[in-house]
């Protein structure tokens, strides 16, 4: 169904959606291409921020294109195929976000609280088996969810009232019993999200730890400017995903769905770029570099 309920807001929206994706797009892929032609970045932090960005633009191609489609062709409609398809990269993404998240705060931990050993904790080969460990996870937890999806039926009503095939709208529809699917959907939840959440959080408790140890303002200043990008992209994203997958089905709201899935679709990847680059002196010198203003690094 989407936005068909606003048909004087189309155009509006369509050029919202539109600019916001293509932004996002431009963003992810100039943070990815500084990183990769900078050789001063080539650092695990960095590594882990090229990553995001990749599965940033990935996440938003998997919802955001067949959004403006319809709103374009006024045809609000999707093959089961499809849907299926376009739930589980969702899902896949998604959890691959969570994981990748809670890597990143690793290594800030590591990398405040154990300096001395950075390198050899934080190494390229275990930067490399972290990555990879993170999409295997995202992948294997995503599919089993979808395999279920795919035996429900839906003998009711085929209008899905949200613009993308989401958990929660597409279980209000199926008159198959989800009871194991929505035990499986919490479970994944809680591996993906609330263990990976809890990673994130002793991590910074011990970096605040640490902080306070530090005599200098200055110093306090470098380390909260490194940690606050990535503590603001966590809230954004964190907090969008439990208004919408920490409740039942039951008391699922369509329209505060639609509004938190917008944020954490279509607000937070967009966004992502600009966290990260105007809070890092290296991140903005190395695109200033990469956009041909050498004067930068000159200053």
């Amino acid at each position: 169904m989407g936005f068909s309920e606003y048909p004087e807001q189309q155009p509006l929206l369509f050029g919202i959606f539109l600019g916001m994706y293509l932004v996002t797009v431009l963003g992810n892929l100039l943070t990815i291409l500084a990183i990769g032609s900078d050789p001063r970045l080539h650092t695990p932090m960095y590594f882990f921020l090229a990553n995001l960005s990749f599965i940033d633009t990935c996440f938003s191609g998997t919802i955001v294109p067949k959004v403006l489609v319809n709103i374009q062709t006024q045809r609000y409609t999707i093959s089961y195929t499809g849907c299926l398809l376009q739930m589980y990269f969702f899902m896949a993404l998604t959890l691959l976000d969570d994981f990748l998240l809670a890597v990143m705060a690793y290594d800030r931990y590591v990398a405040i609280c154990l300096p001395l050993h950075y390198t050899t904790i934080v190494s390229p080969q275990r930067c490399l088996l972290l990555v990879t460990v993170c999409w295997l996870c995202s992948h294997l937890l995503a599919f089993p969810l979808t395999l279920l999806m795919s035996q429900f039926s839906f003998c009711a009503s085929r209008s899905i009232p949200h613009f993308f095939c989401d958990l929660p709208p597409l279980l209000t529809l199926a008159c198959s019993d989800t009871h194991i699917f929505q035990i499986m959907m919490f479970t994944n939840s809680t591996l993906s999200g609330v263990v990976p959440l809890g990673c994130v959080l002793v991590s910074y408790a011990h970096i605040m730890r640490t902080i306070l140890t530090i005599p200098s303002a200055g110093g306090k200043h470098r380390v909260f400017s490194t940690c606050g990008s990535h503590l603001t992209v966590v809230t954004l994203f964190y907090g969008t995903l439990f208004l919408v997958y920490f409740q039942p089905s039951s008391s699922y709201s369509a329209d505060t769905g639609m509004v938190a899935s917008v944020a954490y679709t279509m607000v937070t990847p967009m966004l992502n770029p600009f966290i990260y680059s105007l809070r890092n002196r290296d991140m903005k010198g190395a695109l200033w570099r990469l956009l041909g203003c050498g004067r930068w690094s000159a200053q």
